[in-house]
């Protein structure tokens, strides 16, 4: 199995949930399944042990954005993507790709995962 890469948000409507993500063990997108459905089936295609990263926007216009925290990915269930977040409080900064939305992924440039899920 090839490990996948994503970088999703935690920034609902002005909220900044990372914090919570942490303390709970997992991430979840902030739509209704029903709303959202290709986001829906982007989240339930990350399979155990692909990685994942929280990002946040360096502001308006920027061309970078910031890298929160890194995982793994232990099980995706009930609209939940379960982690092991293994850095976090991170302000790890890198080109932002275009990667302003919920999810994104899997990340298929290899420069560009390096320097965003160094360890």
């Amino acid at each position: 199995m090839d490990t996948k890469y994503w970088v999703v948000g935690a920034n609902w409507s002005g909220e900044k949930l990372e914090e919570a993500f942490y303390r709970r063990g997992y991430w979840e997108m902030g739509w209704e399944d029903t709303d959202q459905p290709s986001l829906a089936k982007k989240r339930d295609s990350i399979q155990p042990g692909d990685r994942i990263a929280v990002k946040c926007r360096d502001g308006q216009g920027a061309n970078t954005i910031s890298i929160k925290s890194i995982g793994i990915v232990k099980e995706v269930a009930n609209g939940k993507v379960f982690v092991k977040w293994i850095l976090t409080k991170m302000n790890r900064h890198v080109p932002c790709k275009n990667y302003l939305g919920t999810i994104h992924g899997p990340v298929s440039d290899e420069n560009w995962k390096n320097e965003a899920f160094r360890l």
